[in-house]
């Protein structure tokens, strides 16, 4: 109660100031970074070295500080690995071999900062989903030893298909828990040699062919001093029909298999077959940048508000036209532009009581890796970060009634959220999709993961001219057409009523946060609450 009274009469003042977001800047910053001179902005390439002058001389003109110790970056060791020479996985030792071809049937790859790679008659075995979650009383590794041996994982939650949001796992909701990142995390911390997730379209909410295209070609990831050697040594996917091939030659029923695995209780299965599979990685190292500005508090600057956008895409990309450079004007020009406007905007009402910080990151599109580094390596103590917003590919379409949270129920913020979003005559609606889990596949989980409460959300689909119908079809265009794609490029026509009002309530709910004294938390039943109230012991 004390959180929404204050949240209420910090509003007038926060919603007033919302008005000076300034379109010209949205326009300004979204067309210049998503310029051909930019050349899609990959992380380590001349397109870096541009975006990042960019965007200081956006953060300065705003009215910014450099935000690390006196510096505008913060560095960002990066590895690349490429594979080569890659074999067959090779399942022996059932009633028939099994090899499956990389890219065909299989991806491959690893963690492991090695030259080469050789699993070699390591013995398989089913674990259901791969969950070890004793709050939840469920552990699809109890009684198991799995150190030298290859797990096979079922993707997303085991209750993925419940069309509501009850069960063991919040339903159709994805939890972490049904994230591959999970997956790959528990395996090597239960010692698997490998870890091998079976690929299914509808609970991992994309293709198959999505996983071709991402996993194969150079891997980056944080450049660590152990060179990740504690992870398994090989993790990959495989496709449906493999998974089938697979299951037949150990003698065992497929589908009875996924069925048991959906409840608790289930016993991790030994298959009887032993895999291989080897390959050889160039390496390369790199190192990119986040951009930190801020604005120090005038009563309690150690104390932070942050909101974070990420700078990359993927520099070039499949040729269309023969145009092949993937600009990411909406994904994320504009969350960076939106970050630029709430600066600026904050800047004009004045120094706040709390210090706001700005973080633009690196290598979102390779797996969060900016804001991982940042998280596990923070500029400001994450135990006096009060919360935040993330801003990702802002919807530039009409003017909207509704305003979607991603991974609504968990925290605090979106209490806040409601009420600022009704000053706008908008509802906040659920989230169409939560079985795709969207709310670990941007920055602000990064934050999110180690306690700090972040709000991620855009527009809703029901537009003010056209109804849903209307914004369905900009959705459907853009997710067909341009997501991922050389087509994200700027307009001159685009319609910025509904990125205007997702901007002004960024900014309305980290001004609040900025200027009150609410610490808003997960709630109870939150993953992460436990690592909030840890980090805030004795504060």
């Amino acid at each position: 109660m004390r959180l929404a009274l204050t949240a209420l009469m910090l509003l007038a003042s926060g919603t007033a100031a919302a008005q000076d977001i300034s379109l010209d800047t949205l326009k300004d910053v979204t067309k210049t970074l998503s310029s051909d001179e930019f050349e899609g902005r990959a992380p380590t390439t001349p397109g870096e070295e541009k975006t990042l002058a960019y965007i200081v001389k956006r953060f300065e003109q705003a009215g910014l500080k450099p935000g690390n110790k006196g510096s505008w970056f913060q560095d960002v060791p990066l590895v690349e690995l490429t594979a080569k020479n890659v074999s067959n996985l090779v399942f022996s030792g059932g009633k028939t071999p099994v090899s499956l071809a990389y890219r065909t049937d299989v991806v491959i790859n690893t963690y492991r900062v090695v030259p080469s790679v050789a699993l070699k008659d390591s013995p398989v075995v089913f674990v259901g989903y791969g969950i070890n979650a004793p709050e939840r009383g469920w552990n699809d590794y109890a009684g198991l030893d799995v150190k030298g041996k290859t797990v096979v994982i079922l993707v997303n939650d085991p209750d993925w298909q419940t069309m509501t949001l009850d069960g063991p796992f919040g339903g159709r909701a994805m939890t972490y828990y049904g994230r591959w990142t999970y997956k790959y995390e528990e395996a090597a911390r239960q010692g698997a040699a490998a870890a091998i997730i079976i690929h299914d379209t509808e609970p991992a909410a994309y293709d198959f062919s999505v996983v071709q295209s991402s996993w194969t070609g150079p891997q980056r990831e944080q450049d660590t001093p152990g060179g990740h050697m504690d992870q398994s040594q090989a993790i990959g996917w495989i496709s449906q029909n493999g998974a089938r091939a697979l299951f037949a030659s150990a003698g065992k029923d497929y589908a009875a298999l996924i069925e048991a695995a959906k409840h608790k209780g289930f016993k991790a299965v030994p298959l009887g077959v032993k895999a291989s599979v080897s390959w050889e990685n160039d390496i390369r190292r790199q190192a990119s940048k986040n951009v930190i500005g801020i604005l120090p508090g005038a009563e309690r600057p150690d104390e932070v508000v942050l909101y974070s956008a990420h700078w990359d895409h993927f520099g070039s990309c499949t040729p269309v036209n023969g145009d092949d450079i993937c600009n990411g004007a909406i994904d994320n020009a504009t969350g960076v532009a939106a970050l630029v406007a709430v600066a600026e905007a904050n800047a004009k009402q004045g120094p706040a009581k709390r210090s706001q910080v700005f973080l633009a990151v690196t290598a979102e599109e390779s797996g969060l890796l900016g804001s991982k580094y940042y998280a596990e390596n923070p500029v400001y103590p994450l135990g006096k970060t009060v919360g935040g917003v993330n801003m990702d590919a802002l919807k530039v379409r009409g003017a909207v009634r509704d305003f979607v949270i991603t991974g609504a129920g968990k925290s605090e913020l979106e209490d806040m959220a409601k009420t600022i979003a009704a000053t706008q005559n908008r509802v906040v609606v659920p989230e169409p999709t939560p079985e795709r889990g969207f709310y670990y596949r941007s920055d602000h989980f990064s934050m999110a993961r180690l306690g700090v409460p972040m709000l991620d959300g855009t527009a809703g689909l029901d537009q003010i001219e056209g109804g849903r119908a209307a914004g369905e079809a900009v959705d459907e265009e853009y997710n067909k057409v341009r997501y991922h794609k050389p087509q994200d490029e700027y307009s001159e026509s685009w319609d910025w009523g509904a990125a205007l009002q997702d901007v002004a309530l960024y900014y309305t709910l980290g001004r609040q946060l900025a200027d009150g004294a609410m610490w808003p938390n997960w709630y109870p039943t939150a993953e992460f609450r436990a690592v909030r109230d840890n980090s805030r012991a004795g504060q």
